[in-house]
């Protein structure tokens, strides 16, 4: 039997409530910029970031993947971006000795994600502040050693944010004008190296960064943000094109706003992550916490609104063993796609966890089947939301078209949701391209501005 995909683009014109005209902004164009709430590509069109986590924590900082890893990643499940993830000790090992040879590794990595036309952002990982305390993030140099002999580790991972020998480490990262000068300098020297591969988009200072013991309320405006301002200002210097991914503080994971402020200098996302509080604690997802769960992704837009940023979801995922691991992933997509944010599983890796893959390399159909879907890649105007029904095999995007943008709006259709998409609409113009559909000239628009386009896709 065959099935149709309605894809419902609607277009709203630039018209007052009161009928009248006002001029459009100006068209935003140049390397990979934020825009009208957006990322955009050279040519102003919006785009939708969906793809994977990818990197390894621990020494020796690379894992198992290559080149066909990215080849599947795009050809296969249609994803077009990845975090590439690495702690700051991968980099510097010692004050001021950079590990050259390793980013030498991270490019040949950006070389496979260029040639499988998967865009990057690189992101220093931090978990539990660094390697002193058996995790990950900053080398060992970076603190007391007295802090890391006197650790007591929590049953329970997060649980050690709290120990006070990692607070206080943290304490000295966020407090100490030389740490945070070692900080930029790391993150001067990866842009140095890096800056002028085409793969990357930009950075993510750091991952999910904790208060120590600063006051958790005022901890973002007075500590973290001018740790932001010192590491942007690092890397433009020497890459002025990477865009800015900055996170909250961890804080924002269990549920707490940011009280980040608007930045000083253009082209920042906002990159919260998202995930439901019980399935953390490996208790399984509830799909009576799904309304939650879509009001806080919707409420991380309303703060990139706030800061005047695009909306990046870094981190989503689940236990590939969760009997409700379908569900929460259908949440993630239609929590991240309500509000037209970019989003990217947490992790592409292999053997139990989150892994979309079994330790011999083969997926978790449950798991990759839920996370595998249809998207709009890139919008030739602002996109507004998009809504996949499967059982009726329907995906409704809608978006306001600019007509300067010359490029085309491009919908990702992975072949294992439908190998032979088709498409009927009120005067668009539309072809295939592998498994894009293109929209060269958008539906005419109705009296309210909206245009409708009806997209068929067979079952495969």
């Amino acid at each position: 039997m065959r099935c149709v995909l309605l894809v419902s683009v609607i277009c709203l014109g630039a018209c007052g409530d009161d009928g009248s005209t006002t001029p459009p902004p100006p068209l935003c164009t140049g390397a990979w910029h934020v825009c009208g709430g957006h990322l955009r590509d050279a040519t102003g069109r919006a785009a939708i970031l969906r793809g994977m986590n990818v990197g390894k924590k621990e020494s020796p900082y690379l894992d198992f993947h290559a080149a066909a890893d990215f080849t599947r990643m795009r050809d296969d499940w249609g994803m077009n971006a990845v975090r590439f993830y690495f702690p700051w000790a991968a980099v510097e090992p010692s004050p001021g000795q950079y590990d050259d040879a390793f980013l030498d590794q991270v490019r040949q990595r950006l070389d496979w994600a260029a040639a499988a036309k998967v865009d990057v952002i690189l992101d220093l990982h931090q978990d539990v502040y660094g390697e002193g305390f058996g995790f990950d993030g900053a080398p060992r140099w970076t603190c007391d050693q007295a802090r890391y002999d006197a650790f007591v580790p929590a049953a329970q991972w997060p649980l050690n944010y709290l120990e006070p020998n990692v607070k206080a480490c943290f304490d000295g990262l966020w407090n100490d004008p030389a740490l945070g000068e070692a900080h930029a300098a790391v993150w001067r020297h990866i842009a140095g190296r890096l800056g002028d591969h085409p793969a990357v988009i930009g950075f993510d200072a750091i991952n999910e960064p904790h208060w120590g013991s600063h006051d958790l309320f005022t901890f973002e405006r007075e500590r973290l943000q001018p740790f932001f301002d010192r590491d942007v200002a690092a890397v433009r210097a020497v890459a002025p094109r990477w865009v800015a991914f900055l996170e909250p503080a961890g804080s924002r994971n269990i549920g707490i706003p940011t009280s980040l402020q608007p930045f000083a200098y253009p082209d920042v996302v906002y990159a919260p992550h998202a995930y439901d509080s019980a399935a953390e604690q490996e208790q399984g997802f509830d799909e009576g916490r799904r309304a939650a769960f879509l009001d806080n992704v919707a409420l991380q837009r309303t703060e990139a609104e706030a800061l005047g940023t695009a909306l990046w979801i870094g981190e989503y995922g689940g236990l590939g063993t969760d009997p409700g691991i379908v569900p929460y992933m259908d949440a993630a997509y239609d929590a991240a796609s309500a509000v037209a944010a970019s989003s990217m599983y947490w992790a592409y890796s292999k053997g139990g966890g989150y892994s979309p893959l079994d330790a011999a390399g083969a997926e978790i159909a449950p798991l990759v089947g839920a996370i595998v879907r249809p998207y709009p890649a890139r919008i030739a105007g602002d996109p507004i939301d998009w809504t996949h029904d499967e059982a009726a095999r329907t995906l409704t995007v809608r978006y306001r078209p600019d007509l300067r943008v010359a490029t085309p709006t491009e919908i990702v259709v992975p072949p294992r949701v439908s190998a032979a998409p088709t498409v009927t609409c009120d005067g668009c113009v539309s072809a295939r391209q592998g498994d894009t559909l293109v929209i060269t000239a958008p539906p005419a628009v109705d009296a309210a501005g909206v245009a409708t386009l009806v997209l068929a896709l067979p079952a495969p």
